[in-house]
């Protein structure tokens, strides 16, 4: 694994366990200012992303880390989510440039009959 991908791997496990702990502002320092999300429906740029998650079910869910794969300014991040209402499978694909997050694209699902993802 390149230096690049380590350290791009470190700086969103980091955030992500920050984030999964309650700490939403960590998402502050984490995403660039001009920040782009892909998913429809969610907001671009850093402020109005951070207070669209804060809002969301994603922000009071337990999150369970299942994989971290990361390919120079990409990581890709497989976990499941789960509130009291619903249970996901999600998997976040985040582009670094410079230690912070510029993009981010998505796939969410239902959970699977035999749980195992």
């Amino acid at each position: 694994m390149s230096s690049t991908a380590e350290r791009n791997k470190q700086l969103a496990m980091h955030g992500f366990t920050e984030f999964a702990a309650g700490n939403v502002d960590v998402l502050r320092t984490l995403l660039r200012e001009d920040f782009i999300e892909h998913s429809p429906g969610n907001p671009s740029g850093r402020d109005a992303f951070i207070e669209f998650i804060r809002a969301a079910p994603v922000a009071k869910a337990r999150l369970d880390l299942r994989r971290v794969i990361a390919d120079d300014d990409y990581v890709v991040m497989h976990y499941r989510m789960s509130t009291p209402d619903d249970e996901q499978t999600v998997v976040d694909i985040w582009r670094m440039v410079d230690g912070q997050i510029v993009e981010h694209w998505d796939v969410v699902q239902a959970m699977p009959d035999d749980g195992d993802q």
